[in-house]
């Protein structure tokens, strides 16, 4: 894949594309105002302002901000994504994560409910523990009446959250979590059913130590009303178990969360107790602290000439490491992130005050399986574990003393308990190491995703106007043009395919160096985050890939080895598992297609042509509904009818160009035919808007809510409006989007293919996520 240089910083085209889209300056109208360099100056300068807060000069100032900038734009290090987007701005919100508490009283969960949505405004995400809420059906003694439960709230900030992300930079997303003794855990485990509720939520249910002590031994475990602490009932903890295993299979909801092991490293016991996590899970937070992430990019550190070519000439596992240069980075990482919680802008007093008292900061990792490849490392090896280990454990002593620099200098946490460590050294933060999902970052950086392993060695990725662009891993790319494989045919095959193992014309070496998410079983997964969680403080976030055919019993060996091994939560996915899920290789496809089919089914080809040969339009009936909105393009008005049938569905569509004519109102009225026909086949809405979104021609427009690239354009934007806002004629709002589809299946923005990683769904096409 091409790079672009642009004044010293190497950005692939991909890079390009997410910064303009998401992260650089745009003036009223969306016209981007910055280029790289000026975002990672802006950032660079506003986080190196704090030291003149301790006494630096201003030349002294000036040397930390081109280091800062030097650490960003070498792609050695990027912060997470608040911070480059608000850093230096106006909304200064740099924090990534945050955790609200919600008590057993209506005041205090309407008051997370809007603190939830200024926190989601300003670009952050929320997570929630529910555990504290009186059970379905519970008398309410100040009236009388009878609570409704944790889940119906969870419905209120679900819909809070919807509102709030609509015209937002960022996504609005929540971590729901409750407690396995609550009364209402089985609800929680199977809220999830209907896809069409809670979309904005990961849920996660908490394990007691007692509740594994319980499965075990195959006993009843007690459910216990958080309002008065009264054990109502009991449930037998190996059937909640399986109900837990069954729905994750199905649809990868719940996770588990190991809460007491949480708790044990809590590094600050006498503040308060950890209920509940960030959204991905990797960050437990005390009630209304935040934490300002950041992650290291593993692949920069392999010595210039140690490539997979002659990993044969190492002495050690380690060896052809630049040990330095981790150590130089992870330590200006710390320093920069300390300074973060000193120059954010924080949502709430509240906020500011925890975040201020421990002085939390989560220093991760990503291009890790950049990093194996380059040393000749296969992913699930005893070697890699090794590595992992070893790399870890040097991140996390090197951020320790950079924090005691820093404590030495500035002074320790406010709430820094000695009796809680072991020697005598004192910290400027409370935790310092997370692993935190990395989707947009690590395209931006050009690597690898978190600790994960390759998606793929070779896939298509989308770009303007509906071209294809085949995408190889650059490493690969190297090997088989040096050692004389490469060819066009063989990457569109590994695109195809999704994998090398199945490919003759790759050598074995090579096959077993570039292994894929899916090439690894799942308990090679869950060995990879235990080894990074041994040094961490906070924890890992990471999705343990299963492939289609797994079974509910290969998810459950999963939950017992990650709590064997001393994990502090597990996320999984089973690949197709959630209904309209788009993937990148055409074996899954047609898995897809054929899952409900009996096994004496035809071939997947032919059942791929019975699919399309039932598909029938609905006629016409006689009096339809609809509306019509005027959408401003560069041809002139385009005048855009929408009707639907008596039932509510979206049925066909009209155009009438103004005063144009000619080629532009002929393609408009064609297009309008398509879109009709498709809708009356059943074709969601929302398939049609991203085939239509994007498209560009010679003459743009702009118009209230941003550019109309073209009429085709304008189209797409009349019917996402239409869904979104309801226009019918009783007015409620039934084709609002699948945002099922949407967070599970293509992405929502390009229709690119959406890839499961780091405990998160991202798009590697535009660097939509689904966590944020």
């Amino acid at each position: 894949m091409a790079e672009i240089a642009s004044s010293g910083i190497k950005l692939s085209p991909s890079a390009f594309k997410v910064l303009e889209k998401r992260y650089l300056k745009k003036n009223a109208e969306g016209k981007v105002m910055e280029v790289p360099e000026d975002l990672f100056r802006r950032v660079a300068r506003a986080v190196a302002s704090v030291e003149m807060k301790f006494g630096k000069s201003e030349s002294d100032t000036a040397i930390i901000e081109n280091k800062f900038y030097g650490l960003m734009t070498s792609l050695k290090f990027l912060p997470n994504s608040p911070t480059l987007m608000n850093a230096g701005r106006r909304l200064g919100q740099l924090s990534a994560c945050f955790v609200l508490p919600i008590e057993d009283s209506m005041e205090s969960i309407f008051e997370a409910v809007k603190n939830a949505a200024l926190i989601h405004k300003s670009g952050g995400g929320t997570g929630f523990s529910f555990s504290n809420l009186r059970p379905n059906g519970d008398i309410v003694g100040s009236t009388k009446g009878v609570s409704s439960g944790p889940l119906s709230f969870m419905t209120v900030f679900d819909s809070a959250t919807e509102a709030i992300k609509q015209g937002g930079t960022r996504r609005g997303a929540n971590m729901g979590i409750l407690s396995v003794d609550h009364p209402d855990i089985l609800e929680f485990i199977s809220a999830k059913d209907n896809n069409k509720k809670l979309n904005n939520f990961n849920l996660s249910v908490s394990l007691t130590d007692t509740f594994m002590k319980a499965l075990e031994k195959d006993e009843d475990y007690n459910l216990i009303n958080p309002h008065d602490k009264r054990t109502v009932s009991q449930l037998n903890a190996r059937e909640v178990f399986k109900k837990i295993v069954d729905h994750a299979w199905k649809n990868g909801e719940p996770g588990v969360i190991f809460m007491d092991r949480m708790n044990q490293y809590n590094p600050t016991p006498a503040v308060g107790k950890i209920e509940s996590t960030n959204p991905c899970g990797e960050q437990p937070l005390l009630p209304h602290e935040s934490c300002n992430l950041g992650s290291i990019n593993l692949s920069k550190f392999v010595k210039s000439g140690m490539d997979f070519s002659n990993v044969d000439n190492r002495t050690s596992i380690s060896d052809g490491l630049d040990w330095d240069s981790l150590r130089q980075t992870v330590r200006l990482g710390v320093h920069f992130l300390d300074n973060v919680i000193d120059i954010n802008k924080y949502p709430l007093e509240k906020i500011e005050e925890a975040t201020k008292g421990n002085r939390k900061i989560g220093l991760g990792v990503m291009g890790w399986a950049d990093m194996l490849i380059q040393l000749g490392i296969p992913y699930n090896s005893v070697e890699a574990s090794q590595l992992a280990n070893e790399v870890m454990k040097f991140i996390q002593s090197e951020s320790k003393k950079q924090s005691g620099f820093l404590a030495v200098e500035r002074g320790v946490f406010p709430n820094f308990d000695k009796s809680v460590y072991t020697d005598e050294t004192a910290f400027r933060n409370a935790t310092t190491t997370t692993i935190a999902p990395t989707g947009t970052l690590s395209i931006i950086a050009g690597c690898s995703s978190g600790i994960e392993p390759l998606f793929a060695v070779s896939f298509v990725r989308n770009v303007l106007e509906g071209t294809k662009l085949y995408e190889v891993n650059p490493v690969f790319e190297k090997i088989a043009k040096e050692r004389g494989f490469w060819s066009k045919e063989l990457i569109e095959e590994i695109a195809a395919k999704g994998t090398l193992q199945e490919i003759e014309d790759v050598p074995a070496d090579v096959k077993k160096a570039f292994v894929t998410a899916h090439d690894i079983s799942p308990l090679d997964h869950v060995r990879m985050q235990a080894a990074f969680q041994k040094h961490v403080d906070n924890a890992v976030s990471k999705t343990v890939n299963f492939p289609h055919d797994a079974t509910a019993k290969d998810v459950e060996e999963v939950y017992y080895l990650a709590y064997g091994l001393g994990c502090k939560g597990v996320t999984v996915y089973r690949d197709g598992s959630r209904d309209e899920q788009v993937l990148s290789t055409g074996q899954t496809a047609i898995k897809q297609e054929t899952a409900a089919a009996p096994a004496e089914a035809v071939s997947a080809e032919t059942a791929r042509v019975e699919i399309v040969h039932k598909i029938t339009p609905r006629k016409r009936p006689d009096v339809i509904k609809g509306t019509t909105r005027l959408m401003k393009t560069g041809c002139g008005h385009l005048y855009v009818t929408i009707n639907e049938d008596d039932k509510g569905n979206l049925f066909e569509l009209f155009t009438q160009m103004g005063k144009a004519g000619g080629c532009a109102a002929s393609q408009a009225e064609a297009i309008g035919r398509l879109v009709s026909l498709a809708l009356r086949s059943g074709i969601e809405p929302v398939e049609l808007e991203k085939q239509l979104k994007g498209i560009s021609c010679h003459s743009p427009a702009w118009a209230p809510g941003g550019q109309i690239s073209s009429c085709s354009d304008a189209l797409s934007k009349a019917l996402e409006r239409y869904t979104e806002q309801g226009e019918k004629s009783n007015g409620n709002g039934s084709h609002k989007k699948s945002e099922s589809h949407m967070l599970c299946g293509a992405c929502p923005d390009c229709g690119g293919a959406v890839e499961h990683a780091g405990g998160c769904a991202v798009c590697r096409d535009c660097g939509f996520t689904k966590c944020s």
